[in-house]
This record gives structure tokens, C-alpha cells and sequence, in this order.
């Protein structure tokens, strides 16, 4: 029998629709029953691809007993945070504030108007390892609210009062300048793990933004630790366990400090955030590994996570058969009968042993180096993918949510250029009218742009970073095609952005719009944590839209947001990763390239390849097709055309530009000058 998550679309709580739990997603029916019975309320947060969050439901919410009691005492609620991520925010600060640290499952108990009174994250069914028992805790935290309510109102007063306190953050007066990203870059080196790349210890997590920040680094000083610090990561993520040396794609992280164990989850942010990196490694050092890298990320995505209405699933599960990494393990004998003779040579650089590298199987890593000898690996593990395709893979959450999306439609857009993959260019326009014509409501760029899609149904109002991703989105696009179309979006969303989440008064963005669900707080989180802050991305489209249109009140806003931050970075460049590149783009000395010329035209091509051969992150492009009938309104583009009907490069600064070039070599040199002036 089934209970009321039947009714939900996310992926995650139909798969506890089954629960003997009377679960209740979050929403008006919950809360007024609260409310109307006094009950608290017993609030689970987690996502599909959470290992956790199936041991815990297996172990108690698919359990009779303490389900009975779940149902008698408390109104229970699920939320699946990828979509609810306000909730996420409000009540994974509390329990942060509580026990001093977090995680999914994230298990909250309410007041019935909301408060937090006490929480935790993973409970076991009954007492383990130090850890209270769930059974235990539920009757517990149900005597304290009825015996012991004014203990319970305090917390709960004491909590709102916190979070409160730290959602009310108002704009700081840090001075913006260069100094700051010396300094970030020496705690950034003081951080990094020398010997296996990356930072700190285990559990490890890829970083994509700091590591992006120091190849910033590099690009701006030229400093050679800032450089090395991100190939030595690289290449021992892309050799690691935490790659997936078969299909293709990362794990979300690595439980040991080396990359050789995953947590095996996949997720389609880190994805995102990983190809884009490998594809500005690329540019950076001309070395064709990263591309290849960058290459079997984006080719995992559009063979596994693309649906066929345009958009990107979310995530895929670390479980298949309830084994984590099953999937992706092998044995000596499974490699021998797949391979015979070539076992051998696929077993040493694989590292595939008799003894396994964890729980007597092997995980798949590159060590050493493949010899003339061994050429033949890669039908090796073509043959390896195929036999693995017929095993019981993970599930795939495959609900597609807007920011997620977005950075994928970046990533692709900007790799499509640099790898020369048109393919991947037509996977981010087509998803790029997804969203546009699918996922605004009324079907038009100033409807309100939504966060949610799943098998035909849009739902839940966009957050900031919705909209700041999918800006900076289709300003790639553009790149990648010259059609002004995806400007005029981008401003046009922009604008809605700056209505609905911008407060003059405080100087800052709140994460959530004036039109959403008003929580017990209305939460501003500042962090870059595994995707970039919906501030970040927003402090970045708007520096971008500012340089193209020559609008100072765009930068003046982005302005105010880097001054609210830049006095904590410092303190943890770890958790600022984007800002620290939007500060240097900010910061850096405004250079632009404008090209005029028909995008489908080789010579055309030609020259947006010679500005995309190296890596230039502060500059700011350009396209326009001459035979387009509108054009977006930009200083770049005043009185600039062809030359002598060949497709013209303008290389600017401060929109003070060059005489222009049909030669892409020469454009090559000018942009190189550019930047070093």
C-alpha cells in the first residue's frame, strides 16, 4: 500500500512511496495538520543517489515497528533537497548548529509551525557504536515535546534566533583588490595534498572551483606552483578510482586521501564543473590528455544522463543490487574470460589483482604508463563496458533540475569550440530551448523560470542560482554560435533575477525569490559548496553583462556583492572558489573580442578557434553574423563589420579595439598581447 509521496514526481520519495510511513511531502496538508493536532513534525531530507538515505530507510522507514510509532507520534515529512534546496539550506544549518556538523539523511524534528528543536543526520534502527538508536531518539524527542515543552521551546527559540542572526548578513565593505587572490593562493598552497593532488585528507572532493581559481592564478601571474598544483590534480584524479576508467564521468568523491575509492554516486554537476576544468587545462597546456579526459566526461553524459527532451538527469546511484559499487568492480577471473591473452597487460595497467584494492575486488585506476605493447587496451575496455552494460546498473535519478543543467549547457557549449566537437554544441543549444521554451512559465524568456522538470511536468519557482547558472549558460552559447537570440535571453532573465532576489538595501542576493514560500528564515548562503553559490553565479553574469552592454549598473551591483564576501576569503578559500574567479574577472582589466562573419563559415570558425586556443578567462566575446536581422545592443559591436567581406576578429580593451584581422594567427598574437599589457 502505498502513501501519499505516490503522487510526487522526484524520483527520491517515490522510492519511499512503499514506506509503511505515513510520509507527507512538504506542503500546506503536513503543516496544517501539525498545527491543528500540535504534533511535531519528524522532517527527512535526502536525494536519490545518497547511500545513507537507503540504509536508513531500509533499516527503519521500511520497518513496521518503528514506522507504527513514526505515524502515532509525529507528521512525517519528506523532501528531496535537489529540489527543495531552501529547505535543505534552513535545516541543515540547524543541525549544523546543533551537533556541529551535517550530512543527508538530514533528520529534523519541528515545531508544527516550523522551528527546529533537535535533529541529527544518519541514525541506526537501534543503539550502535555510540550512536542513540532511531527507535530510541523518536520516543525520546516525543516525551521531551509533551512532557517537557518549554525545554523544546527554548531550543527551538534558540535555533530560529541563529538561524535568523545568519541569514540577516548585510553587505560587508571589503576592499576589492589583487592582493586578496595572493593571499587566497598562499592558504590554497598551504592546503594542497603534494603527493596524491587535491586538498586535505580523506574523504576527498575534486574542488573544481579552487582548482579553477588557481588556473586563474596562473593565467594572471604566470606563477608555475599555481599551474602544477592543478595538472598534479588532474592527473591523479583522471588515473584514480574516482574516474570511471570504462564509461567515462567522476564519482562524487574519494574515501581515501590517494583516489582510489569512490563513493560511487555519480552526479551531474560534478560532471559539469570537472569537464569544463579538464577543457581549461587543455587550453592552458595544450596537453591532449586533458581533452581526452574532458572528452570521455562529456561523451558519458550524452550517451547516459541526456534526455530525450533535451535535458540532463541529475545523478546515478552508488548502489546497484543494494551493493555500493558493484557495478564497477572487477575480479582476475572476470578479466580473463572476457580477455584471455590480453588480460594480462589490461590487469598491470589497471591495476586488477588476485587480492583485489577493496573488499577482494578491483577498482579500476591507470598506474604506470601504456607501453607500445599494450595498443590494444582500448578495445580492451570496450569489451569490459559491453560485459559491464549487461550487469544490474544503478538507478538514475532522473528528474532535471535547472542549475545543474545549466552548468552542463556551459560546459558543453565552451568545450564544443576548444575540442572541436560540434556534437556537443547541439547538445547544449537543443538543451538551452529546452529550458527556455519548457521551463519558463507561459513558455517565454520573463515568465518565471522553474527549477524542476520531470517526464513532461514542470514545477517548483526557479532559485537565484537557477537563474545566475543559466545566465552565465547562455552567454556559452552565444560564444558558440554568434545568434544574439541567447543574449537577448540572458538579459532578459537577468533582469527577472535582479527583481526577484536582489536587496538594495542590504546590498546582497537572497537565494530564494520575493514570490517563493516564505520559511522561518529567508536563507542567504555565501558558500560555494559542491556547485557555485547562486551570489557567485550571479555576481559573474552580471560582471559579464555589464561588459557587454556597457551598462555600469550591472557592475555596480555585482560590485556591492563581491564587497559583501571578500572579507571572508581569507578565512576559507576552500568554500570560495567561485568567487575568487569572479573577483579576478572583475578585477581584471576589461578585454574583449568582437568577430563579424557567417558562424557556419570555415574562415569564421577559424577565428574563434584562435580565441579559444588559449586560455583567456577574463575575456569577454562576442559574435555577430552579419545576415542576422537583429542585433543585441553592445559597445563592441558600434561600427564594426567585415573586412573586405572576409569575417573580421576585433581585439579590445575598455571596447578601444584593434584594427581588425581575418588572420587567426594574428589574432592569436593580439589576444596574447592583450593580456600581457
Amino acid at each position: 500500500m502505498s502513501n501519499r509521496l505516490a503522487h510526487e514526481t522526484s524520483p527520491y520519495l517515490l522510492q519511499h512511496a512503499g514506506n509503511p510511513v505515513d510520509w507527507y511531502p512538504w506542503g500546506p496538508e503536513a503543516l496544517e495538520r501539525a498545527r491543528a493536532e500540535d504534533r511535531p513534525i519528524l522532517l527527512s531530507i535526502g536525494y536519490a543517489a545518497c547511500h545513507w538515505c537507503h540504509v536508513m530507510a531500509h533499516e527503519s522507514f521500511e520497518n513496521d515497528a518503528i514506522a507504527a510509532v513514526m505515524n502515532e507520534r509525529f507528521v512525517c515529512i519528506k523532501v528531496d533537497r535537489e529540489e527543495r534546496p531552501d529547505l535543505d539550506a534552513v535545516y541543515m544549518l540547524a543541525v549544523q548548529s546543533l551537533i556541529g556538523r551535517g550530512g543527508w539523511p538530514l533528520t529534523m524534528f519541528l515545531m508544527p509551525d516550523g522551528r527546529p528543536f533537535y535533529g541529527g543526520t544518519y541514525f541506526p534502527p537501534s543503539d550502535r557504536h555510540g550512536m542513540p538508536g532511531f527507535l530510541r531518539v523518536i520516543h525520546s524527542v516525543h516525551d521531551a515535546f509533551q512532557n517537557r515543552r518549554d525545554d523544546v521551546l527554548r531550543n527551538a527559540t534558540l535555533l530560529t534566533e541563529a538561524l535568523t542572526r545568519a541569514a540577516a548578513a548585510t553587505a560587508g565593505e571589503g576592499e576589492l583588490d589583487v592582493s586578496l587572490l595572493d593571499t587566497t593562493f598562499v592558504d590554497l598552497r598551504e592546503a594542497f595534498d603534494g603527493t596524491n593532488g587535491g586538498f586535505g585528507g580523506a574523504p576527498k572532493f575534486p574542488q573544481p572551483m579552487a582548482l579553477d581559481a588557481l588556473l586563474r592564478y596562473h593565467s594572471r601571474t604566470g606563477d608555475a606552483d599555481a599551474l602544477a598544483m592543478v595538472t598534479r590534480s588532474l592527473d591523479a584524479m583522471a588515473a584514480g578510482g574516482i574516474n570511471d576508467q570504462l564509461g567515462g564521468g567522476f564519482h562524487r568523491y574519494s574515501t581515501d586521501s590517494a583516489w582510489l575509492v569512490p563513493h560511487f554516486e555519480k552526479m551531474l554537476y560534478d560532471n559539469a564543473l570537472l569537464g569544463s576544468l579538464y577543457t581549461r587545462a587543455f587550453q592552458a597546456t595544450a596537453d591532449p590528455s586533458y581533452a581526452r579526459v574532458a572528452e570521455a566526461t562529456f561523451d558519458y553524459l550524452l550517451r547516459e544522463m541526456r534526455d530525450p527532451a533535451g535535458g540532463f538527469y541529475s545523478s546515478q546511484d552508488a548502489d546497484s543490487d543494494g551493493v555500493e559499487g558493484k557495478f564497477y568492480v572487477w575480479t582476475t577471473a572476470e578479466t580473463l574470460t572476457l580477455l584471455g591473452n590480453e588480460a594480462a597487460a589490461f590487469n598491470t595497467r589497471y591495476d586488477v589483482t588476485d587480492a583485489g584494492n577493496w573488499e577482494g575486488n578491483s577498482i579500476l585506476r591507470a598506474v604506470g604508463s601504456v607501453d607500445a605493447g599494450t595498443a590494444d587496451l582500448a578495445d580492451a575496455k570496450a569489451r569490459l563496458l559491453a560485459e559491464r552494460s549487461l550487469r544490474v546498473a544503478p538507478a538514475t535519478d532522473d528528474k532535471v533540475l535547472t542549475s545543474w543543467n545549466a552548468l552542463t549547457i556551459r560546459a558543453l557549449a565552451e568545450a564544443s569550440t576548444v575540442l572541436e566537437r560540434p556534437d556537443y554544441f547541439d547538445a547544449a543549444q537543443a538543451a538551452a530551448i529546452f529550458f527556455l521554451e519548457t521551463m519558463h512559465a507561459g513558455g517565454e524568456p520573463g515568465g518565471r523560470l522553474l527549477r524542476v522538470w520531470r517526464r513532461g511536468h514542470a514545477h517548483q519557482p526557479g532559485y537565484l542560482e537557477d537563474y545566475a547558472c543559466l545566465v552565465n549558460a547562455l552567454f556559452a552559447v552565444h560564444e558558440a554560435s554568434f545568434n544574439h537570440r541567447w543574449l537577448h535571453a540572458a538579459r532578459a532573465l537577468a533582469d527577472e533575477m535582479l527583481t526577484l532576489f536582489w536587496d538594495d538595501e542590504a546590498g546582497l542576493m537572497h537565494d530564494v525569490g520575493v514570490d517563493q514560500e516564505v520559511l522561518i528564515v529567508r536563507m542567504r548562503d555565501v558558500f560555494d559548496n559542491a556547485v557555485p553559490s547562486g551570489g557567485s553565479s550571479a555576481a559573474e553574469a552580471l560582471v559579464r553583462l555589464g561588459r557587454l552592454t556597457g551598462d555600469s549598473a550591472y557592475l555596480a551591483t555585482a560590485e556591492r556583492m563581491l564587497a559583501s564576501v571578500v572579507p571572508l576569503l581569507p578565512h576559507a578559500p576552500l568554500g570560495f572558489g567561485n568567487w575568487l574567479g569572479v573577483l579576478d574577472l572583475f578585477l581584471a582589466p576589461p578585454r574583449e573580442v568582437a568577430i563579424i562573419g557567417d558562424p557556419a563559415a570555415a574562415a569564421t570558425q577559424m577565428l574563434l578557434r584562435a580565441a579559444r586556443a588559449q586560455h583567456l578567462p577574463n575575456l569577454i566575446f562576442i559574435g555577430a553574423d552579419p545576415a542576422e536581422a537583429q542585433s543585441f545592443a553592445s559597445p563592441l559591436l558600434e561600427g564594426r563589420g567585415t573586412l573586405n567581406g572576409k569575417p573580421a576578429a576585433y581585439a579590445c580593451e575598455g571596447y578601444m579595439c584593434d584594427l581588425p584581422t581575418s588572420d587567426p594567427e594574428a589574432l592569436a598574437r593580439l589576444l596574447v598581447r592583450h593580456v600581457a599589457s
